[in-house]
């Protein structure tokens, strides 16, 4: 069953500066979000101050963070970021 997504105004900002900047990066970012949406479980879950969250990489150095709201059938994107700075 394909979830539901919000996507968090840090990530709306972020999302609009690759779009102009790195078109490639964009895209490949919107296909893993996509593939995220089938199957948000199969992705690692974060853990300490982050629990409750789970990331996926992109590109080897960095990382798209996001939680799923279970009972909303709903996935909220919340962060991209390079690994030192989600960390």
């Amino acid at each position: 069953m394909k979830y539901n997504y919000e996507i968090s105004r840090q990530l709306e900002r972020e999302l609009d500066k690759l779009r102009r900047k790195n078109k490639k990066q964009f895209e490949i970012i919107l296909k893993k979000m996509s593939e995220i949406l089938e199957n948000p479980q199969h992705y690692k879950s974060l853990q300490h101050d982050m629990k409750g969250l789970r990331r996926v990489h992109i590109d080897k150095s960095f990382v798209l963070v996001f939680e799923i709201v279970e009972n909303e059938n709903k996935v909220v994107f919340l962060d991209f970021d390079h690994h030192d700075n989600i960390y």
